[in-house]
């Protein structure tokens, strides 16, 4: 596939790289920099694709929001053409055996609590809020998270408007049902609180390993999603954060506060973990689990 300055090529990753989860591999015919390409079959109707690339577009100059270089239709697909980057916080999770040391956590939480301030501010509700959609980046910019995967992400502003004639209910799940908000859950409009509220358990999973609602049994999808809501309708924060620091609880106490149009006040939610950042004598020095890893690895 060619997509004018961009030429589709195989890639396999190099020995000792954590590994590649933003798609294909193309290359910039005019700069010969590597980039990568979505791919949707033009079936699609409407595109969700050219959905999330203008979403992308509307984002555009902000940290952590990989560029859109083009999109094309070429034969029987549509391709989105962007930045290319580095392993999702899935991977790097798997890569430190499934947990994250509360420093780790506490440097990513101050990003990402940045970037959800910075697409809700651009008026788009992200909906997907998940490890394998926030990628790190790669070279210089390694140490920074990006946030993809914005098919699903939707504007403030229709929520607000759809939210005036009673929070209409959507019968399906929107969002991934171990961190989907209980409004997620629920089929109601989400809005910048339930993004949080997703957060907040992708947190508390990388710290623990696991969310107590994991590991349910059902007898199909459905039934698992139900259970799952019950769980997370039931549950209270003491038990949700047993045996973390407070902050976190501190955390889940503010935006279950929060009124379903209320602005977040995210330099209070950043200064909660800064507080236990420095309490527990941290050098913010972007010195993250899998970089010493990597480190060990690399002289062994």
């Amino acid at each position: 596939m060619m997509c004018k300055h961009f030429a589709h090529c195989s890639f396999e990753p190099p020995p000792t790289s954590i590994g590649f989860s933003n798609g294909e591999l193309g290359t910039n015919i005019d700069t010969g920099e590597d980039v990568a390409i979505k791919l949707e079959h033009v079936s699609i109707d409407p595109s969700l694709l050219k959905g999330e690339a203008d979403v992308y577009r509307s984002l555009s100059g902000g940290a952590g929001i990989p560029q859109v270089h083009a999109y094309e239709t070429e034969c029987e697909y549509n391709a989105m053409v962007f930045d290319l980057l580095g392993p999702s916080l899935e991977d790097l999770f798997n890569f430190c055996r499934r947990k994250f040391s509360l420093k780790t956590v506490l440097m990513l939480a101050e990003q990402l609590i940045d970037r959800l301030e910075y697409i809700h501010s651009k008026s788009v509700i992200h909906r997907d809020i998940k490890p394998e959609n926030f990628l790190m980046g790669v070279g210089k910019y390694g140490n920074q998270v990006y946030v993809t995967d914005l098919g699903l992400a939707t504007e403030r502003r229709d929520a607000q408007v759809k939210a005036n004639t009673g929070r209409a209910r959507n019968p399906h799940l929107i969002g991934t049902a171990r961190f989907a908000s209980i409004n997620g859950h629920l089929g109601i409009i989400q809005h910048r609180c339930d993004d949080l509220e997703s957060l907040g358990y992708m947190l508390l999973y990388f710290l623990r390993g696991s969310l107590p609602w994991q590991g349910l049994t059902a007898a199909d999808q459905t039934q698992k999603e139900e259970l799952i809501l019950k769980e997370k309708e039931t549950i209270n924060i003491e038990d949700l954060c047993e045996d973390l620091p407070g902050e976190f609880a501190a955390y889940f106490d503010y935006i279950y506060c929060l009124d379903f149009d209320e602005e977040p006040k995210y330099s209070y939610l950043r200064k909660i973990f800064r507080d236990l950042f420095v309490r527990e004598g941290f050098d913010y020095d972007h010195v993250f689990d899998w970089t010493i890893l990597e480190y060990l690895r690399a002289t062994q």
